[in-house]
Parts: C-alpha cells; structure tokens; sequence
C-alpha cells in the first residue's frame, strides 16, 4: 500500500511539474508580449506627441511677432481718441492665438498613463492646464473685444493690451514647458 501510494505521488509529480513549468512559460511569454505591445504602443504615442508639440511649438512662434505687433499698435494708437480698436486690429492684421495640440496626449491619459514616466506625466499636464488657461484668456479677449470694438478711449486700448499681454506670456511659458518636456 505504501508503495502504490509513493509510486502514485511520483506519478503526480511526474506529471504535474511539466503542466506547472508549462503555465509557467505560457504566463512569461504573455508578459513579455504585452510589455513588448504597451512599448510598441507608447513609443508611437510619444513620437505623435513629439510631433503635435513641435507643430504648436512652430504656431507659437510664428504668432508671437503678430501679436507683439498688435500690442504695439495699441500703444502707438493709445492717445489717438479718432482711432477705434477695430481699426487697430485690423491695421494689425488680426488676432492671432496659436493651436495647442495635445490629442495624442490626452488620449493616452485616460488609458495607459501607468505606462508613462512621472515627469513626463506632469509636464504633459502642465502643458494642458496651459491650454485651457489660454483658451480662457482668449474666450475672454474676444469678449472684451466685442464689447469695445469702437472704443476710441486709452483706458480701453491699454486694458486690450494687458490681455493680450497675459496672452503672450502663457504663450511663452507654453514654449518653455515644451522645451522642458523635450528634454527629459
């Protein structure tokens, strides 16, 4: 009896090890392939990142000289009483406020950002917190412009060039957290 019971627990773990060492292989190679797939995964979103960030890097600099026009123009004009803001505006050919492209960044955060370093985590969303303080500051400037588009008055040209201003500057600060996240 004690022999069948031996030769019945040999037989078990003659048996069981290779089932066991099997799941064992089967289970590594699945991490490594998900590992493989979520770096295959991340590489791709931070090259269309890197890309989203150098096009809105490009917008912002291409429109701080249009703007740091217009502020001028705002302070040139400033005393004029005959020239209305629309018209210095237009002499300055437009508003403009640069595209902050942050989709493949957003799309990645509310899925895999365990898969993204802390650093890069936190720059990214510095970089987002900035967008919507600018569109903020934007949906606001057209507010104030709308409402004062004929006004000929200093207080409301220098008021205009202070929000264009605290534009500018979160435009710079967008630039310098771009430059920050491209060097980690």
């Amino acid at each position: 009896m004690k022999k069948a019971i031996k030769n019945y627990g040999i037989q078990f773990f003659k048996e069981i090890i290779p089932v066991v060492v099997g799941i064992l292989i089967a289970l590594f190679i699945d991490n490594w392939n998900a590992e493989r797939k979520d770096k295959a995964y991340i590489d791709q979103v931070f090259a269309t990142i890197h890309s989203e960030l150098k096009e809105t890097n490009e917008d912002i600099s291409s429109n701080i000289p249009l703007q740091k026009s217009l502020v001028e123009a705002l302070e040139s004009y400033s005393t004029n009483q005959k020239v209305a803001i629309v018209d210095i505006v237009m002499k300055s050919k437009g508003i403009y406020i640069p595209n902050i492209r942050i989709n493949a960044w957003k799309s990645v955060s509310s899925s895999k950002i365990d898969l993204i370093q802390y650093e890069k985590v936190t720059t990214l969303s510095n970089i987002e917190e900035l967008k919507t303080a600018l569109n903020t500051k934007t949906q606001f400037l057209m507010s104030y412009l709308y409402s004062n588009m004929n006004a000929t008055d200093k207080n409301t040209k220098q008021t205009l060039k202070m929000i264009l201003l605290d534009i500018l500057q979160t435009e710079r600060t967008i630039e310098r957290t771009i430059k920050l996240f491209g060097e980690k």
